[in-house]
């Protein structure tokens, strides 16, 4: 999708954004293919910025789209496309001229500056310029009024579409030929492109001798530039560097940069010497920050005497420090220059530093993540290793605690499982290890397995060490503890209270055979007796009693520190 673009001063090839802008590239295409942009003229060239052209009257102000010349003119205008957004970034660019609100025409501008992020927006870029950087810089060097009119007229003499992949709208007719130029399309010229301009008309001869004088010297400042001595034959040396010559060898770079100061601010003050012996060659040069401190240097420094010599300044005719691009690329610094030879170079090298911003962004983004979670572990290392240790008991059992309340369990109050074949959705919940407490072996905790499986017994092992079921066991062994020894305190209480019931009837037998006469002072001893020895029991009992009762509280309080633990 290529258009060929002939002009006065040459030819450019386009080649249009038919994917990103296929209703604009349309109106270009089928104005091109009507032969509308025939002789129009290039109304308005700003050097580094455009130059537009597209209306078929040549004042700037007209110009109709396809739809405006097929229909009529309530169509002059249509609403292009805005998305994906192309911006003005380079030189060479092909852009449709915007009436606002995205309208445009049958105006258009090539861009010959870098950058131009005022057009953004406002106009719709359609191409760019693939062949014909030359008449780019051209259009670039064109001599121009304070309307940024030129003198010259350049205008578009034909347009040749090398592909058109739209088919024609209704009432379109190619026409058979290139139409001849109307009086109306030329209304508008100032110099015809052919005519030839006589340079000498209405000037006197000092006036044409020093312009044949500069045309010579442009001549070989040519010759100079094509043998490689001058980066370019219109380059001129600095304004505020001065030549010193006749100096005394002893004259050192310090001395002069003291001496010239007094004019104002020295850049750089250098004495050429010899590569090979460093000797002084007797002249020097001194660059100033200001124009002004040169030019009065200039005129108060010539014929000085510095160190017995009389010295000899003038403005420096040497551009050695002028770093050179290349051929027609001018120079280091010179934003003015733009090299037309090489846009594609120049587009990739804006393609490149938008990459390398891009990867420095994302480098100061990952540095910033990096010194956050610097800072991150840096607080956290400010904890001591007590700290860390609780810390991570606390996740633990934590962890803990969720995985065991989100199994379901049992609540039996003899901890008894069924068997392992039983129930398959306590195997898939790893209720395999079976066990229950008996109430034989005074208390103590018996395991049975009851089934030989490797994987039930790895299953049982995991199961004991849950804090859960060991707290069943604990709760199930308590209760056994408790039954047992309330056996055994009962037990003793029976064996201590015979000796004393048979030592009592002993006691009553004696005394009625001593006492046969039935006398009242052996009676009353027998009833004393008694009563003593059954309270001294009942107390006995009640001690027993409260000391089981504190064995128990100081039990159940160890085993609330050991979970706490």
């Amino acid at each position: 999708m290529s258009v060929v673009i002939e002009t006065t001063i040459g030819d450019m090839t386009v080649d249009l954004f038919t994917e990103e802008r296929p209703l604009a590239c349309l109106n270009f295409l089928k104005l091109c293919k009507l032969k509308y942009y025939n002789y129009n003229l290039f109304h308005t060239i700003e050097q580094g910025f455009i130059a537009q052209t597209g209306d078929p009257t040549g004042s700037g102000d007209g110009g109709d789209s396809i739809f405006g010349v097929l229909q009529g003119p309530q169509k002059r205008f249509f609403q292009a496309e805005n998305l994906p957004k192309i911006y003005h970034k380079n030189a060479g660019l092909i852009s449709l001229v915007g009436a606002g609100k995205h309208l445009v025409g049958s105006q258009f501008f090539f861009t010959l500056g870098e950058d131009l992020e005022s057009l953004d927006g406002q106009h719709c870029v359609i191409g760019e310029v693939v062949e014909g950087s030359e008449i780019l810089r051209k259009l670039n060097e064109a001599i121009v009024d304070d309307k940024f009119r030129p003198y010259q007229d350049i205008r578009i003499t034909h347009t040749v579409i090398l592909d058109d992949p739209y088919a024609d709208p209704r009432s379109f007719r190619e026409p058979s030929r290139s139409p001849s130029p109307t009086p109306e399309r030329l209304k508008n010229g100032r110099i015809a492109a052919d005519e030839d301009i006589d340079d000498t008309d209405g000037k006197t001869m000092e006036e044409i001798q020093e312009m044949l004088a500069e045309r010579e010297a442009k001549a070989r400042a040519t010759i100079l530039e094509i043998v490689g001595d001058l980066p370019d034959a219109e380059m001129a040396p600095p304004e505020n560097v001065l030549f010193v010559c006749k100096l005394n060898p002893v004259t050192t770079d310090d001395d002069l940069e003291i001496i010239f100061s007094r004019f104002g601010k020295v850049k750089t003050c250098e004495v050429i010497r010899d590569r090979k012996s460093g000797d002084s060659l007797q002249y020097a040069f001194v660059e100033f920050d200001e124009k002004k401190a040169c030019e009065a240097a200039f005129f108060k420094m010539d014929n000085v005497l510095i160190d017995d010599r009389r010295i000899h300044v003038d403005f420096s005719q040497s551009v050695a420090k002028i770093k050179w691009r290349g051929k027609g690329r001018g120079v280091e610094g010179d934003s003015r220059s733009l090299d037309f030879n090489n846009l594609r170079s120049s587009k990739r090298e804006n393609q490149d530093t938008r990459n390398q911003t891009s990867g420095r962004r994302r480098r100061v983004e990952y540095s910033r993540d990096r010194r956050r979670t610097r800072s991150r572990s840096r607080k956290r290392s400010g904890i001591s290793s007590v700290e860390r240790m609780k810390a991570g008991e606390e996740y633990h059992h934590k962890h803990e605690n969720r995985k065991r309340f989100s199994r379901p369990r049992s609540r039996s109050s003899d901890c008894k499982r069924s068997s392992y074949g039983e129930n398959s959705r306590e195997r898939q919940a790893g209720y395999s290890g079976k066990y229950h407490t008996s109430k034989e072996g005074n208390g103590k905790q018996a395991l049975h397995k009851r089934d030989k499986n490797t994987h039930a017994r790895r299953t049982y092992e995991k199961r004991l060490s849950r804090k859960a079921d060991q707290r069943n066991l604990e709760r199930h062994q308590r209760g056994v503890y408790s039954k047992e020894s309330k056996e055994k305190k009962s037990r003793k209480y029976k064996k201590k209270s015979s000796p004393s019931s048979s030592s009592s009837s002993s006691s009553e037998s004696s005394s009625e055979t001593e006492s046969s006469s039935g006398s009242d002072s052996s009676s009353s001893s027998d009833d004393t007796s008694s009563t003593s020895s059954s309270v001294t029991s009942s107390s006995a009992e009640e001690h027993q009693k409260k000391k089981v009762i504190r064995r128990n509280v100081q039990n159940k309080k160890r085993e609330i520190e050991k979970h706490r633990k």
